[in-house]
């Protein structure tokens, strides 16, 4: 009994299907993306090396950190699909790069908070600059003002001293 058939044309090899790709592409990270692989010490100190020492081999960088070849590659990965490292052969070896481009999304999002600290600071600057003016009588050019300070206040204590100094000095 012959199970060949006669009548069906050989078919062409079926391509390989695509691997599934990851929700975005590397060149265009999502901010979660950025922030989860940020969100690791080991993988921030791999940005740190590529940033201070330039491109570096998967054994030069792996060798920085006392953790199995595979958990190391797996941070690798995390920064290659957020788009912050940079993957090319040379020859047997594989090179890691900085690629810094996603990394001005985190400073815009981070801009609003830098401006929202930068003016709580420079309120709490002059704050603090008032009341000294208010208690010392001093303006910024170390004049005495002599509506707010009179002959007979205590000098204004910079802190410099201990507390059991100033005790001391009191009759």
């Amino acid at each position: 009994m012959d199970v060949t058939p006669t009548t069906a044309e050989p078919q062409p090899p079926s391509p390989p299907r695509p691997r599934p790709q990851p929700a975005s592409s590397p060149s265009s990270p999502s901010e979660d993306e950025i922030f989860a692989a940020l969100a690791s010490p080991v993988r921030r100190e791999v940005l740190r090396l590529l940033r201070e020492h330039g491109p570096r081999s998967v054994q030069e960088l792996a060798s920085c950190f006392s953790m199995a070849r595979p958990s190391f590659s797996e941070h690798l990965r995390v920064l290659r699909e957020a788009g912050l490292v940079s993957e090319r052969r040379d020859g047997r070896r594989r090179l890691y790069s900085l690629e810094p481009v996603p990394l001005v999304q985190v400073r815009d999002w981070l801009d609003p908070y830098e401006r929202f600290w930068r003016d709580k600071l420079s309120a709490l600057r002059h704050l603090l600059d008032d009341t000294e003016t208010a208690i010392t009588g001093t303006t910024d050019t170390g004049t005495t003002d002599t509506a707010t300070a009179s002959a007979g206040d205590p000098p204004y204590d910079s802190g410099g001293g201990s507390r059991a100094d100033q005790d001391e000095e009191r009759p």
